[in-house]
C-alpha cells in the first residue's frame, strides 16, 4: 500500500514518496543515478513506508526524533494506520461477528489487516538497521510491538471467522506432506476486500510482494 501522504497535520506524507530523483530536464546531463537499476517492488515499497514514518514523527505532537523513538510509539503509528484501512473488523455485538464471508453491509469500522502490518512492521525494522539503526535498539523490534501484532492477528481471526493456523494435508502413498497455510490476511494490496462484507483478507500496506523480512509474532 501507498502510505497516507500529501494531507495537512499527522496525515502528511513525503510529497516524494518514492525517494526518486525528477527526471532531468531535456538537454540536461545525465546523472549518474539515471543509469543505476532500477529498485525492485519490494525496495520501492520500504523506501515509501520508511519516509511516510519519519514524517510522522516530524508532524507527531510534540515532534519525535528517531533516536527517541520506542516501541510505543511503534504501535500509537500502527493505530494511526487504521483510518486509512480497507478490511472489515466486526465487533462483538454485530450479528455478522465470525462471519468470514457476511451476506449484507454492517457499520463496522475499515482497519489495516493484520498481515498487511505485519508485513509493514518487517520492511520498517530492515530499514532501520539499513538507516544506521542498531539491532538491539530498534524499536520495530521491540516486544510490545510482538505482542501488539499478536493481538490483532487474534481479534481478526475471531471477528472475521477466519483461521490463521497452519494445517498439514495427510500423507497419501508416495505424495510428501506439504504444508497449506488458511485463509488469512496476505502481505498484497488490501484494495480487494470489499469495505461492505469484509469478505477478502488481503493487507493494506504492503506490495504484491511478500516482504523479504517479516516480524515474528
Amino acid at each position: 500500500m501507498d502510505l497516507p501522504s500529501g494531507s495537512s497535520g499527522p496525515r502528511t506524507g513525503p510529497s516524494n514518496p518514492d525517494g526518486v530523483t525528477e527526471p532531468a530536464a531535456a538537454g540536461s546531463s545525465r546523472s549518474p543515478a539515471a543509469t543505476q537499476q532500477p529498485l525492485s517492488r519490494y525496495e520501492s515499497q520500504k523506501r515509501r513506508d520508511w519516509n511516510t514514518f519519519l514524517q510522522y514523527l516530524k508532524n507527531h505532537k510534540p515532534p519525535l526524533t528517531l533516536a527517541r523513538c520506542s516501541g510505543a510509539h511503534v504501535i500509537e503509528f500502527l493505530k494511526y494506520l487504521d483510518q486509512f484501512g480497507k478490511t472489515k473488523v466486526h465487533v462483538t455485538g454485530c450479528p455478522y461477528f465470525g462471519f468470514p464471508n457476511p451476506p449484507a453491509p454492517c457499520a463496522c469500522s475499515l482497519k489495516q489487516a493484520w498481515g498487511s502490518l505485519d508485513a509493514l512492521i518487517g520492511r520498517l525494522r530492515a530499514a532501520y538497521e539499513e538507516n544506521g539503526g542498531q539491532p538491539d535498539s530498534n524499536p520495530f523490534g521491540a516486544r510490545a510491538v510482538r505482542i501488539y501484532l499478536r493481538e490483532v492477528k487474534d481479534s481478526q481471526a475471531k471477528a472475521r471467522g477466519i483461521p490463521y493456523e497452519k494445517k498439514k494435508r495427510k500423507r497419501g502413498g508416495s505424495s510428501s506432506t506439504a504444508n497449506v497455510t488458511a485463509t488469512a490476511p496476505n502481505t498484497a494490496a488490501d484494495g480487494g476486500d470489499g469495505g461492505g462484507g469484509g469478505g477478502g483478507a488481503s493487507g493494506d500496506i504492503s506490495s504484491s510482494e511478500p516482504a523479504p523480512v517479516t516480524s515474528t509474532v
